[in-house]
């Protein structure tokens, strides 16, 4: 843990409250789900935070000494003022993030749900609610694999319905053009992680994929192999997305050897950045087709 000395009494924290999730049902030929039930205001991020000591120096006539004075800061300040800029112009549209899934996809989305004030919804966990569980997800695969792309229309259909979301949104998001038109009701960010790094969380962290058959008890090398053939087929409607965020380019311009050195904020100041740059264009573009 980082100590950092700095003149007693230069912090003032801020503190955010959680918010209410917002009611809404989803209905389908396989269940309801009430969005209401699912946990949406942002989780507390794992990230070692930093303990800041200050130090000043106590001088007049009669008596010289320190006083010494300790605070704890919320390594997302940055994020925060970042967001702070950028909400303005985002003016409540929702961001949606796509690419296979990973701890840094679903970190990275509560990051910016919490910086952003915004709600947070993973879309597979509200397809796997609506359809009983993981295990009746399973059955679907095999016996209503229609029924279940379904679910997965009707989730990002009401998710569109709404603003002021982030949505990490599954596989389903990307494998037909009903879906993807549905990801234009906001601003679409892949966030691109390395095949490698998403094989090695499958293997070591148990990490399961969505509607996918690939075993965690496998070996890396075949687990890699399954990744790289899901990937190759989910590719084309990743790359439509508006942004892409990767893991490996932000680690290259940090100067990180290690993709795994990169943080959920390291990614989150790159997905405001380009944001924010999306939002000048549009600007530019507004301001150019008005009349002189």
């Amino acid at each position: 843990m980082e100590i950092i000395q700095a003149p007693a009494g230069c912090f003032d924290l801020l503190h955010q409250k959680p918010f209410h999730s917002p009611s809404i049902s989803i209905r389908n030929g396989i269940s309801s789900l009430s969005l209401a039930s699912i946990k949406t205001s942002p989780i507390s991020l794992n990230n070692s935070r930093k303990l800041l000591t200050a130090s000043c120096s106590l001088l007049d006539d009669a008596v010289s000494g320190s006083a010494v004075q300790t605070f704890e800061v919320d390594p997302m300040l940055d994020i925060k003022k970042k967001a702070m800029v950028v909400s303005p112009g985002l003016k409540g549209t929702s961001i949606y993030l796509v690419g296979i899934n990973s701890t840094m996809k679903t970190r990275l989305g509560n990051l910016l749900a919490e910086a952003l004030r915004y709600y947070y919804f993973d879309s597979d966990n509200l397809v796997m609610e609506a359809a009983g569980g993981e295990a009746a997800v399973k059955q679907l695969l095999d016996m209503d694999k229609v029924g279940l792309r379904e679910s997965e229309t009707e989730v990002l259909r009401q998710l569109s319905s709404m603003g002021r979301l982030v949505v990490s949104a599954g596989d389903g998001a990307v494998q037909s053009s009903t879906n993807l038109s549905l990801l234009r009701h906001g601003i679409s960010i892949w966030v691109d992680v390395p095949l490698d790094l998403v094989a090695k969380e499958i293997v070591e962290g148990g990490v399961r994929l969505f509607g996918s058959d690939i075993s965690p008890t496998a070996s890396h090398s075949e687990v890699l192999s399954q990744v790289a053939m899901l990937y190759k087929q989910m590719q084309e409607g990743y790359a439509i997305a508006d942004v892409t965020i990767s893991l490996q380019k932000v680690a290259g311009g940090l100067g990180y050897e290690d993709v795994e050195s990169v943080s959920a904020e390291d990614m989150g100041m790159e997905v405001l950045t380009e944001i924010e740059k999306l939002i000048r264009v549009k600007k530019m573009m507004e301001d150019a087709a008005r009349p002189f």
